[in-house]
């Protein structure tokens, strides 16, 4: 994480298009709280490996590492927002966002990235983001295909937790 001084936006990318979509409302939102972006992108090691480790992790974080840099691609093409920075954190995703929120005015992510329960109203991040986060938190829902797109800053659905 960055020492800089001033408020943050904290978003959790996983490379999904709600994570995505989170990028394109912490653009919007910086200027409102005069705020810089950090955008997380956080890593486990997935559910086949209990009990071990495996050798030769590195490809696990070079994975989320592409992913939040295509995120970041595919959120501002060219206009990346000033100051905005970016961290690959070894950790469960949930965990990181909520300590990422220590320090920060906003934390966005999205109702459901890329985990395997496509039912669940909620997922398991960003249920635990909006109980456990130490600020507010923005889960933006999933854009679909009907709703009217602005130019790079896509308008998705948005939950607010009245408990954050």
């Amino acid at each position: 994480m960055s020492t800089a001084a001033g408020p943050r936006i904290v978003v959790g990318v996983d490379g999904s298009q709600q994570s995505v979509e989170a990028l394109r409302y912490a653009q919007r939102l910086a200027p409102v709280f005069d705020a810089t972006i950090l955008a997380v992108a956080a890593w486990d090691y997935p559910a086949e490996y209990p009990g071990y480790v495996p050798l030769g992790t590195s490809e696990f974080a070079d994975a989320a590492k592409i992913h939040l840099e295509h995120a970041i691609t595919t959120a501002y093409g060219e206009d990346v927002p000033s100051g905005l920075e970016t961290t690959v954190i070894f950790a469960h995703p949930g965990k990181a966002l909520v300590q990422a929120s220590r320090d920060a005015a906003l934390l966005i992510v999205g109702r459901r990235g890329h985990g395997t329960f496509r039912g669940l109203l909620l997922g398991s991040v960003s249920a635990s983001c909006v109980s456990h986060a130490h600020c507010p938190v923005l889960v933006v829902h999933e854009v679909t295909e009907s709703e009217p797109r602005e130019g790079n800053a896509g308008k998705g659905k948005v939950t607010e937790d009245a408990d954050a």
